[in-house]
């Protein structure tokens, strides 16, 4: 596909935890897509169509949707690091991160926290500087257009 940002090593997924509002994955599905994604998840959550996902993204990549954390860790991509977005002191900084070449990046629920018990579960805890919270969506295209980007300096 023309234009599509694709990491020439290994590959990555964008997943939330918890997901309350249904609308923000629509657009985590367009900007997976659009970054060269190989999938998407749900942890714990529930979907519909949404018509934020205008290319129609459920035609080229797949989304798993896992009952619940322990569910997830059964069936999570093989040799994939675990990384987390949160707003918490245990984060480190995007901009100082290098992504490991296999990935799938927990994003936490628009209405609160990823647990403690994900978080220790995780390879990597990742924060965006910003001066409040970001939507779960914007989240995760920054998340994956940071990881496209950083892969074309390798």
């Amino acid at each position: 596909m023309e234009g599509l940002l694709k990491d020439p090593r290994g590959h990555f997924g964008l997943g939330v935890y918890g997901l309350s509002k249904e609308v923000n994955l629509g657009t985590l599905w367009r900007s997976a897509f659009n970054f060269g994604a190989s999938h998407i998840f749900i942890i714990g959550g529930r979907y519909s169509h949404q018509c934020s996902d205008t290319p129609k993204s459920w035609k080229h990549i797949p989304l798993f949707i896992y009952t619940d954390l322990d569910d997830f860790l059964k069936h999570r991509a093989f040799a994939s690091q675990l990384v987390a977005v949160e707003l918490t002191p245990r984060a480190r900084p995007l901009e100082t991160f290098t992504h490991p070449d296999i990935a799938q990046y927990i994003l936490g629920p628009e209405n609160g926290s990823l647990p403690d018990g994900l978080l220790d579960k995780c390879q990597h805890i990742l924060s965006i500087d910003t001066q409040s919270c970001l939507n779960v969506s914007v989240a995760g295209a920054v998340i994956a257009y940071d990881r496209v980007t950083k892969s074309k300096l390798r």
